[in-house]
């Protein structure tokens, strides 16, 4: 057993278990093969609780900062995270997040960029996405910010909702088709509730 999945079994009831989560459309969840898992992100907790929901290992992408303490650091070494420096187009991170893909594993990110980014979409899953041909995964978190946000803490009831995965056949990751694919993915999360 991996150390992901060693954590994953750990936490995904305590998880469950103290927010009450609601989870719908796991079902849509592909168990083999290379996925891209995007969701909106609203708290630090976001990554925690689609780890909970997402039942195969994920490899997060978080950004550089993180990996600035060695605890931490190590931690997410042992999970497969990939680093990225956020504010420009992070070629490693680019290579590494494709090639997990390439290995058949999933990748999990927020394309918001940041929690609660006001701005557009980055376009980091669609790039990932269409040069692997990966197919992405739209998953809504529900309430999040209310458990540990800004100003925030408690343990209300979250709901995660999965959508189907969106097929993308492998082709360059041209800007134009990269924004049409994030546009896309968008409206696919956020169509998943409110």
């Amino acid at each position: 057993m991996s150390h992901y999945e060693a954590y994953r079994r750990t936490l995904t009831p305590v998880i469950r278990g103290l927010y009450r989560v609601e989870v719908r459309g796991q079902e849509h969840v592909p168990l083999t093969g290379p996925l891209v898992v995007a969701g909106n992100h609203e708290s630090i907790l976001d990554p925690f609780l689609m780890a909970a929901v997402i039942p195969r290992r994920v490899h997060f992408i978080g950004k550089s900062e993180f990996w600035r303490y060695r605890p931490l650091r190590w931690w997410l070494g042992t999970v497969g995270a990939i680093p990225v420096v956020r504010g420009g187009g992070d070629v490693t991170a680019v290579a590494a997040a494709i090639a997990a893909l390439e290995e058949g594993d999933a990748v999990g990110l927020f394309p918001e960029g940041g929690v609660n980014w006001a701005g557009p979409w980055k376009r980091g899953a669609a790039r990932m996405a269409l040069a692997t041909g990966a197919p992405l995964l739209p998953v809504r978190l529900l309430d999040v910010r209310r458990a540990m946000g800004r100003g925030s803490f408690g343990f209300p009831p979250l709901a995660a909702l999965i959508g189907e995965p969106i097929q993308v056949p492998r082709a360059e990751p041209t800007e134009e088709l990269a924004r049409e694919l994030t546009d896309r993915l968008q409206a696919a999360v956020m169509a998943l509730g409110s």
